[in-house]
């Protein structure tokens, strides 16, 4: 092999890759996620409803928001309002503030917040990855902070790794 070839060997390489890559992720065949979308085209998400005793009033709106975003951010699949190849839905049903870690005998150092939530999917094109299935995470927070203030950045934290979950089993296939 003589040194000039070796010298572009990397460059075509890469060359190539990068051409080739996209033809793979708009058949449906890879993205860059990781997501397997087989067939699908479409998907639809619906409104997720807060049916939470204690009810954080924009939380419903940052769910649903951050579930579209995600699918349309990573996937190849085209957001329609209704009748996807792919179908998202579902309820928040708690909203709970906990004492996790106490400072002495009565006074509470963290708190946390737990957010949990029914999400029902419904893959047409491939009905074995279908779910309807309960998803929770929490996040820990210091208990001497004013709670209201801070709500929207943990509703946020909590709220963005339960979409990350919801998409890892709708699409990654955990």
């Amino acid at each position: 092999m003589s040194k000039p070839f070796a010298r572009y060997k990397f460059a075509i390489v890469a060359a190539l890759m990068l051409l080739t890559f996209p033809l793979f992720q708009s058949c449906g065949i890879y993205t860059f996620s990781g997501a397997q979308i087989g067939t699908a085209k479409t998907i639809s998400i619906n409104f997720i409803q807060n049916k939470a005793n204690l009810v954080s009033p924009t939380l419903s709106q940052v769910f649903t928001e951050k579930l579209k975003d995600k699918f349309i951010r990573e996937t190849t699949l085209k957001l329609v309002e209704s009748d996807g190849d792919m179908q998202l839905g579902g309820t928040i049903i708690d909203y709970a503030i906990t004492p996790v870690a106490l400072q002495g005998t009565t006074q509470t150092s963290q708190n946390r917040l737990t957010i949990k939530s029914n999400i029902k999917f419904t893959n047409k094109t491939e009905e074995k990855y279908n779910f309807d299935d309960v998803f929770q995470n929490f996040t820990d927070f210091d208990a001497t902070i004013n709670f209201t203030a801070q709500e929207r950045v943990l509703n946020e934290t909590v709220i963005d790794m339960m979409v990350q979950d919801v998409f890892n089993k709708a699409v990654i296939n955990w």
